[in-house]
């Protein structure tokens, strides 16, 4: 376990303490610690427990993130630590995201932030992706590697549930070039009884990425049961190119049943498709499928000329036809950051 002082906090009385880190804010006694586990109060100061404590590190394709109009074809470094702020029943990392609430110690490797750096630039990674778990819980790791990054020319993209509050993210802001942000659902009912977090905070999150001008992609796991009803993806839909905009990618994923949501079928693929005609009703130009066997479904359409722009498959990327950020068939402008080397 590696003590580390913790950001974004405010004393209180009987020697508590008041993370203000994401937007749970958690009221910690001393010598206990906050809903994820990994930042705890040490005689009235908070210390985060996983600094520099890496659980897992990939190289992955940056489609995997899923991004798929920041630098496609490019690789990213991609790291974690353990914990979470969210209790999803759903989660497809549970083994490290719960760790500290259902395996005894904080396990991972001491990783500089510098080391991370260094590893990035010796991997030819155009980015380090900060995924896996929730980044922000990990914040004064990641915000520490991000300045070195940036200064390096290294991108750096968070995949988050996204329930950062305001101040945090503001301060990451500017070493901060993309983001995936989950969007679980539009009932808030549904969204605590699944994840423990509310709907409102996460839009407000949404938005604030939007106002900073972060490169921004969403993606909704479509649950049977839960949040596939046409009224929820409509209004999914509605809010991501309303308030959002309707050139913000929308990833649409089908669920597999795992870790303590095993009473629910596989998403129908039919379900997947009646969200993604949601989506491109409300308006949205850049609407993908994930997790379906279905040629095309990943692929960049031009809004303007309807050509295949980008082809990818199985989350890779296959080829393009884009110079720039440009149709090669009628100059349309696709939004988002060209890939490296075709700029």
């Amino acid at each position: 376990m590696n003590l580390h002082p913790a950001k974004f906090w405010e004393t209180l009385d009987e020697g508590r303490v008041r993370c203000n880190l994401c937007r749970f804010h958690c009221v910690i006694a001393a010598g206990r610690r906050g809903r994820c586990g990994v930042r705890e109060n040490r005689a009235g100061e908070l210390f985060t427990l996983v600094y520099g404590q890496t659980i897992a590190e990939n190289v992955d394709p940056i489609e995997k993130k899923p991004l798929y109009h920041f630098h496609p074809g490019s690789n990213s470094l991609s790291l974690a630590t353990v914990g979470c702020n969210f209790r999803c029943l759903h989660c497809q990392n549970y083994q490290i995201s719960q760790w500290p609430h259902e395996s005894s110690g904080l396990p991972g490797t001491q990783t500089s932030p510098q080391e991370v750096v260094r590893r990035a630039l010796e991997s030819g990674a155009a980015s380090i992706s900060y995924t896996y778990t929730e980044p922000t819980i990990f914040y004064e790791y990641a915000y520490d590697s991000a300045v070195l990054a940036k200064a390096a020319g290294v991108k750096n993209v968070f995949v988050t549930n996204g329930y950062t509050t305001t101040a945090a993210l503001e301060a990451i802001a500017p070493y901060l070039d993309a983001a995936n942000v989950d969007l679980k659902g539009f009932s808030n009912k549904a969204y605590k009884e699944v994840t423990g977090a509310s709907l409102k905070g996460v839009l407000e999150c949404l938005r604030d990425y939007r106002r900073h001008g972060i490169w921004l992609e969403v993606t909704t796991l479509v649950i049977p049961g839960h949040n596939d009803s046409e009224d929820e993806l409509k209004q999914i839909a509605s809010f991501v190119a309303d308030e959002l905009g309707r050139d913000v990618p929308w990833h649409i994923s089908a669920f597999y049943p795992t870790y303590k949501m095993l009473d629910r079928p596989a998403t129908p693929v039919a379900t997947l498709y009646l969200a993604r005609d949601l989506g491109r009703r409300a308006g949205l130009k850049y609407v993908y499928l994930g997790n379906v066997n279905d040629p095309g479904a990943s692929d960049t359409i031009c809004p303007a000329c309807g050509k295949t722009v980008i082809r990818r498959q199985r989350l890779q990327f296959v080829d393009t036809d884009l110079t720039g950020n440009r149709c090669n068939f009628c100059g349309y402008e696709i939004p988002g950051v060209a890939l490296a080397g075709n700029k």
